[in-house]
């Protein structure tokens, strides 16, 4: 009989009894991943001849899994070769001639995922990256009876599906999460405590999400990084009222509908003489016209005390129906303005206009939540190779940023005209098209 030792920190102390999901998520140094590492092992001695796979979204190469660390727990535990560990090239054997595999998702659909049907445990790693479309293959193919299905992340958005499972309003029976950071590892390195320290000093803005385990609220490099961290320091997100008699504006990205559609998202805001202030923020996917007129409704965005700015494709039909958005709009009792089109680069036109109007904007930080995230992601696609930028990065971010400048771009001219003509008579705002 094999007496196996294994030291654990006291924060994954509630991860060892058996539960159907287990997650682990923090910032780095916590100990997360030498955690599950050790566990895999352990259970592949308790469970002789039982199957376990290490998963990452993306794994071109070993060199990219975890069987690294894998090997060293095996070696560190002295369990290598005498207990029926042996480490090969693609996989390790375990006790009674078991296995722990190591598998990318990305490339993996309904018919390759069957090979796993008969694991005792999946472990993610990285799991931040694991897309909807991977957790959904997973979930049900790992089916054995007492089967676990292990996360190991460092907290990205909210929205990633992970966090949704683990820590979304409802979470799946028989999940357990624990939060681990770098404090909750006895054995932190020296090494490691510097790098924290200097990490602090040196790039404050992103210690937070890299040590702590908070989300990433700015990318580095975001077209609007530097905007928001002057903005933070400045105190421009907080608590901002609207002014009741002045009327609200709204600037809008249509996104499209239906299952794979891009977002729909509307920016709500006011100029109070040089003052913008930023009220809301709203988006959908996949949803019809009445959706978001029934939410601007909802919220006392009403008819003509609300003007409906839209993009230059505004004219365009609602894939869903047979109307236009500029027409559904009007239809539904609101203004609406048609911004022309600025032609070639207006994605940077609006990036450039959202920089310079930054000092005068004032957020309602909660329910800007979203679009204030989308901000802080929202950044330029990359050829490395070549080392040059090929305009904004299409994903998640970019349609609340293409709103937010729509924005930009319509209060900087009002503020133009308004140091010409004092200030602005909104009864006398011109109702055809922003040129």
């Amino acid at each position: 009989m094999v007496a196996l030792v294994i030291q654990t920190a006291k924060v994954f102390e509630p991860l060892l009894p058996p539960s159907r999901y287990k997650g682990a998520v923090g910032g780095r140094g916590s100990g997360k991943s030498h955690f599950f590492a050790e566990s895999l092992v352990e259970r592949a001695m308790l469970e002789r001849g039982s199957r376990h796979v290490c998963i990452r979204e993306v794994q071109k190469t070993l060199k990219e899994s975890s069987k690294r660390l894998v090997e060293d727990k095996i070696r560190a535990l002295g369990l290598a070769t005498r207990y029926g560990f042996k480490i090969f090239n693609e996989v390790i054997q375990t006790p009674g001639d078991g296995v722990i595999t190591f598998q990318g998702m990305q490339d993996s659909n309904a018919e390759s995922i069957k090979s796993l049907e008969g694991f005792l445990t999946a472990w993610v790693e990285e799991a931040q990256t694991l897309s909807a479309r991977s957790l959904q293959l997973l979930r049900p193919t790992i089916r054995m009876p007492d089967s676990e299905i292990w996360c190991s992340w460092n907290a990205r958005r909210k929205s990633d599906p992970v966090d949704a499972m683990f820590r979304g309003a409802e979470t799946p029976t028989g999940s357990v999460v624990v939060m681990a950071n770098w404090r909750d590892n006895p054995l932190f390195p020296a090494v490691l405590e510097q790098e924290r320290l200097d990490c602090l000093r040196i790039d404050p803005d992103q210690y937070g999400h890299i040590w702590e385990g908070e989300y990433a609220g700015l990318l580095v490099g975001a077209y609007y990084a530097k905007a928001i961290n002057a903005a933070k320091a400045r105190g421009q997100f907080g608590r901002v009222g609207a002014d009741p008699l002045l009327p609200y504006q709204a600037f809008v990205d249509i996104g499209g509908t239906g299952a794979r559609s891009d977002a729909f998202t509307i920016w709500i805001g006011q100029l109070v003489n040089r003052e913008i202030r930023v009220l809301d923020y709203y988006e959908a996917q996949g949803q019809p016209m009445a959706t978001h007129v029934a939410w601007l409704r909802e919220k006392g965005y009403i008819g003509h005390d609300v003007r409906v700015y839209l993009p230059h494709d505004g004219v365009q039909h609602d894939k869903v129906y047979s109307v236009s958005y500029e027409s559904a709009f009007r239809d539904a009792g609101y203004d609406v303005t048609v911004v022309a089109n600025q032609g070639r680069g207006a994605a940077m036109q609006r990036v450039a206009a959202g920089r310079r109007l930054f000092p005068s904007l004032w957020f309602n930080a909660e329910t800007c939540a979203g679009g204030i995230d989308a901000l802080g992601w929202y950044h330029e696609k990359r050829d490395d190779v070549r080392q040059i930028g090929l305009g904004p990065e299409h994903d998640w971010s970019s349609h609340g940023a293409d709103s937010f400048g729509l924005m930009c771009v319509v209060f900087e001219e009002q503020l133009k005209a308004s140091q010409w003509a004092g200030d602005i008579d909104y009864s006398k705002i011109d109702r055809g098209r922003v040129r």
